[in-house]
């Protein structure tokens, strides 16, 4: 992990600072840049959007979805996680704590697109970031490339449906045609995009293609920050008249990943999974891909919704979060492989 990378959270905090300032000084530019839309879709944040998700999608190689079947229990466990437990835990959190605990302290024309956003966030698995998060887990890289390109490949089909039933459940109105364009636009067409430029730069070697994604990586990252810039820009005189809305908005993100993480590794430990394969399970079962979340949250909701507020706040609470999940699977390997009998080897890992 580069120090830009280490550091994510003191750069998204910084971000909101900017952002909010921004917004006071400079209300004429960010109206501009909030009127600069095509079919509910903010040209400007797409392009932005565009550059964040690429360049992560490049490292997807979707031929290792060959390799499922040789962690078939830990890509289980997963799977029931992201798709059958997540985004429905998080309807059910942020219905809790937003609609009911916090309501009181909070807007009340805003509370149904607060949810919508915790929603948007749960629903969408990470594709990006778990790859450090295993890295620095130890975990088995086969088992996560698979998993995060069988991820991928599910999302095309179930993000929009899953998404529509949810709001639907949360009664909130769904946008349908504005939902389907956001998934093509942020999930289906960077999908191809990313792969057929794999593809090409893959002929020239690996070590071309490294040095693109080395050159690319930075400008990803860029491209979120600026993204969040103008996110809080928009958000600006929202979070000033009532700071306590990301404090709040961060509750449910925070028991959702620590619950999923716990759930998925203790699954993991009860059917016997490896623990190199376990690890990543557990941070992939819990980590959101806050890319698209935000992406949909403009698109279906608008800039300045409390949806893209709440996606923004999943951006700020997960780097530190994720980093403690590491630390406890790290500090519980020991208790992990005493359950399972026995301290597998390399070759039964990947059985």
């Amino acid at each position: 992990m580069s120090i830009f990378e280490r550091y994510l959270t003191l750069w998204v905090a910084l971000c909101i600072v900017v952002g909010v300032a921004l917004g006071h000084v400079m209300p004429g530019f960010f109206g501009a840049v909030a009127a600069a839309e095509v079919a509910k879709v903010n040209l400007p944040v797409a392009i932005l959007i565009w550059l964040m998700i690429v360049p992560m999608l490049l490292k997807i190689d979707f031929g290792s979805l060959g390799q499922v079947r040789e962690h078939w229990r830990g890509v289980g466990v997963t799977l029931f996680i992201n798709w059958a437990v997540k985004p429905f835990s998080m309807a059910l959190l942020g219905s809790f704590f937003i609609g009911h605990v916090f309501a009181p302290w909070l807007p009340s024309d805003q509370i149904p697109s607060y949810i919508a956003g915790l929603i948007l966030l749960a629903a969408a698995p990470c594709t990006a970031m778990v790859f450090v998060w295993s890295n620095l887990c130890e975990g088995e890289p086969h088992y996560t490339l698979s998993q995060v390109a069988l991820n991928d490949v599910i999302m095309v089909f179930l993000f929009a449906p899953l998404v529509g039933l949810l709001l639907g459940v949360a009664s909130i109105s769904v946008p349908w045609d504005t939902l389907l364009l956001s998934v093509l636009l942020y999930i289906v067409v960077p999908v191809i995009v990313a792969q057929l430029w794999r593809k090409m730069l893959l002929r020239g070697g690996d070590a071309s293609f490294n040095r693109v994604m080395q050159m690319l990586q930075p400008l990803s990252l860029v491209a979120l920050l600026a993204t969040l810039v103008l996110l809080f820009g928009f958000q600006g005189e929202q979070i000033v008249r009532q700071p306590g809305v990301i404090a709040i908005l961060a509750v449910p993100i925070l028991v959702q990943v620590y619950l999923n993480a716990g759930l998925a590794y203790w699954l993991s430990r009860r059917f016997g999974v490896a623990w190199c394969v376990a690890a990543p399970a557990a941070l992939i079962g819990a980590s959101n891909f806050f890319e698209l979340a935000v992406a949909a949250a403009i698109s279906l909701f608008g800039l300045d919704s409390g949806a893209a507020l709440a996606t923004v706040v999943g951006v700020l609470v997960e780097v530190p979060v994720m980093l403690s999940v590491v630390r406890i699977v790290k500090a519980t390997r020991g208790w992990y492989e005493a359950g399972t009998g026995k301290v597998p080897t390399a070759a039964e890992a990947r059985q």
